[in-house]
């Protein structure tokens, strides 16, 4: 049916000159068709090279929106590098090609996009884009670079487009510490992990944690000093320990899109390595990220004091016995004898030590020669045993079954003569 219908279009198509035809039908392929394009840049014309061809494609109107884009993207196991994120990437989507700067996450538990600072090995993970919406399940590749010189493989990752989304939530792991200023009993004053009451007040109830392991929440602000709250814990702390809080800070991606026109000139966003490496910068090295050594305080443990009235209800075995150092220096103390280096004494002590070392190695070698022979004994002793008890329970089956059916013939013989 369809083909009969194209059959009595072309028929009907063949009357028409061209000029009415391709304003029914349309341009039919093969055809050459004439292109006005406006806003076209002047460097499009300066730098015009008839070798490489243009390709015009058309866009919904729903593509000519910006939004956030969420994607599956994976490191291609070709590429040498890992990729790490605000790292800027060209993105070839659709008939798009633009720079935009990802950020990369991952599910935690199924309740947070917790952002990655690098891509995982060999596995997919989640990535944040900004840039024009586009239909979901699209598939798109990135390139850290678009120039020919580029040695190794250029194509660094692949993916698909997930959902499309105007906004988008991403958090970071925070950890802030502080330590012990007042402890009384399970409660205790916190310092050094707030600056103002303001602060705690965003914090009120959140739980805490020492570095041994004891949980705690938060209560409320101080009035006096300002940064300190107070902090319930399930068991009492020391000065000593460090209160730790993990929290979850939000992330917004750059709202960055370079697109990509190569046919005027087009420069990408650099890298900051590639910046100060072209303009011999050195790399700057905070004073806080440097490695400094940490010294720590040695800690002194009080003796252990016990009260006479449990001390006295001890068992004699474990009586506390406490005796006083020995002021004065002992005979062996004063008589103390120092060998020199090369005595000949101290070569025979060593040599005696030597032969000692020796000796203790044969005889070890012998006792375990020896256990296992005595092994193997007691191994044969128990399977001559068991021999000797299969062999007297026979015995006695044949013995019992012989002898019992004679004093039974007896017995019934002799039992008919008494009844006479």
């Amino acid at each position: 049916m369809i083909q009969k219908q194209l059959d009595i279009n072309k028929e009907e198509f063949e009357n028409l000159d061209e000029r009415q035809r391709s304003a029914v039908e349309g341009y039919r392929a093969g055809k050459y068709a004439k292109v006005v394009l406006e806003g076209v840049p002047a460097e499009f014309v300066k730098l015009f090279d008839a070798r490489r061809p243009i390709v015009v494609g058309g866009l919904s109107a729903t593509e000519d929106r910006f939004g956030y884009l969420q994607v599956r993207i994976k490191r291609h196991r070709w590429h040498k590098r890992i990729l790490k994120t605000n790292d800027p990437l060209i993105f070839s989507l659709g008939w798009r090609r633009f720079q935009t700067m990802p950020i990369y996450s991952t599910t935690d538990s199924r309740t947070r996009n917790r952002m990655l600072k690098y891509t995982p090995e060999h596995m997919h993970c989640f990535g944040t884009i900004y840039g024009p919406l586009i239909a979901p399940n699209t598939g798109f590749v990135c390139f850290n670079s678009m120039s020919a010189s580029t040695p190794g493989f250029r194509i660094a990752a692949t993916g698909t487009i997930l959902s499309v989304d105007e906004s988008t939530e991403i958090v970071k792991k925070l950890k802030l510490t502080g330590t012990p200023a007042k402890i009384y009993k399970n409660t205790a004053f916190i310092k050094d992990m707030f600056n103002s009451s303001l602060e705690i007040a965003k914090f009120e109830g959140a739980s805490i944690k020492t570095v041994s392991g004891i949980r705690g929440q938060i209560k409320r602000a101080l009035s006096k000093p300002e940064g300190q709250f107070r902090a319930t814990f399930e068991d009492k702390i020391l000065l000593s320990d460090i209160v730790f809080l993990r929290a979850w800070y939000p992330i917004k991606p750059h709202r960055f899109y370079n697109p990509v026109t190569n046919l005027i000139g087009w420069q990408p966003m650099r890298l900051t390595g590639e910046v100060r490496r072209d303009q011999n910068v050195p790399a700057p090295q905070p004073k806080n990220s440097q490695y400094r050594t940490i010294e720590r305080e040695t800690r002194h443990f009080n003796p252990l004091r016990v009260p006479r009235a449990l001390a006295a209800d001890l068992p004699f075995k474990s009586q506390i016995v406490e005796t006083k150092k020995q002021k004065k220096e002992t005979y062996m103390q004063k008589r103390a004898v120092v060998m020199a280096p090369g005595s000949e004494e101290k070569k025979a002590r060593a040599l005696m030590q030597q032969l000692l070392t020796i000796r203790n190695d044969a005889a070890a070698k012998r006792r375990a020669a020896k256990e296992k022979n005595r092994a193997a004994f007691q191994k044969k002793l128990a399977d001559s045993e068991e021999k000797k008890e299969a062999r007297e329970k026979r015995e006695s089956k044949d013995f019992w079954r012989k002898n019992g059916r004679k004093r039974a013939a007896a017995e019934d013989g002799g039992g008919g003569k008494r009844r006479k």
